[in-house]
């Protein structure tokens, strides 16, 4: 049987991946600001309600079917949990120790151990040697980055680091929820769907842990949340569905790398964050198992080499 070939990126779908990677590189930002006045599980409630409305028109503007039945929803719950309740959560509650560059540079890991979580439970993508090796080195430059003598020398800000691969981790169970509950569904409802499955948890989570929130908020605070909300969620997810169906998904994996980089610059230019030697060296280890993990690297240079 041959194999279809991969989506090539044309200049149209570089520039929208581009644009993904600084949408979601500006999560980090725009997060930082929030966290001034609001709480990170409320953070993560203000970004999934206010993006469901946007996201809700847009569904019924191009008459996308609505999912009505009980499965569906209850999928969309689950993958409300995996894919924004819990990483928010936990990424926001890491950011409360950590700049916004370390943060993105250590959620980078998700595509390589995303590879080996799909290994290990869906039968059409194998454990492959280059999975392994992958995560190898991803695992290595998360080492690199914390220091070796992370767990012997517990405090907040490895507590932190931790929480960020706590997201990454589950970032990597929900893309196989949704292969194997959601992959018959709109990929617009699916986004809207697990939106208002994530807002349904957080709610009464973040009023449990923080109260009613403050809607008392400066206007600097209020941009931050909506451009969460709206930019990096709503019509990110909108760009993310439209590059998967012109590139691809191996394609789309590349948005990993150029994430860190966004965050990096808007947190040296405008929070005047900088970044130690140890995180760049672990950001370029974890570039590494990211590029075995695509394997397109090393096809190239098996190529040059024969």
């Amino acid at each position: 049987m041959n194999q279809k070939p991969a989506l090539a990126i044309d200049l149209k779908s570089g520039l929208m991946l581009i644009s993904l990677a600084a949408l979601w590189g500006a999560t980090f930002f725009f997060a930082e600001v929030a966290l001034e006045k609001v709480p990170p599980l409320t953070i993560t409630l203000h970004r999934v309600f206010w993006a469901i409305p946007v996201l809700w028109l847009y569904v019924y503007w191009r008459r996308i079917p609505f999912a009505r039945t009980f499965r569906v929803w209850f999928s969309y719950l689950v993958m409300g949990a995996l894919n924004n309740a819990i990483p928010f959560s936990l990424i926001f509650w890491g950011q409360t120790e950590l700049d916004s560059g370390l943060a993105s540079i250590l959620n980078g890991t998700t595509a390589v151990f995303g590879a080996v979580v799909a290994g290990l439970l869906l039968k059409d993508e194998p454990l492959t040697a280059r999975k392994i090796v992958g995560a190898i080195f991803g695992i290595l430059g998360v080492a690199v980055i914390m220091g070796f003598d992370a767990l012997t020398e517990f405090n907040p800000a490895n507590l932190a680091q931790l929480a960020i691969l706590g997201a990454a981790l589950s970032y990597s169970f929900a893309g196989v929820w949704g292969k194997t509950a959601l992959s018959g569904q709109a990929p617009e409802m699916n986004a809207l769907g697990m939106l208002v499955g994530s807002a349904v948890l957080m709610a009464p989570i973040a009023y449990w842990s923080d109260g009613v929130p403050d809607f008392t908020l400066g206007l600097s605070v209020w941009a931050a949340l909506l451009s969460l909300a709206v930019l990096s969620t709503a019509i990110a997810y909108l760009l993310y569905f439209a590059i998967l169906v012109r590139a691809g998904s191996a394609n789309l994996m590349l948005v990993t790398l150029l994430i860190p980089p966004f965050a990096i610059a808007l947190g040296v230019v405008f929070l005047g964050e900088q970044l130690s030697v140890e995180a760049w060296l672990g950001f370029a280890i974890i570039a590494v198992g990211l590029a075995i993990t695509d394997g397109r690297v090393l096809k190239y240079l098996q190529k040059r080499i024969k």
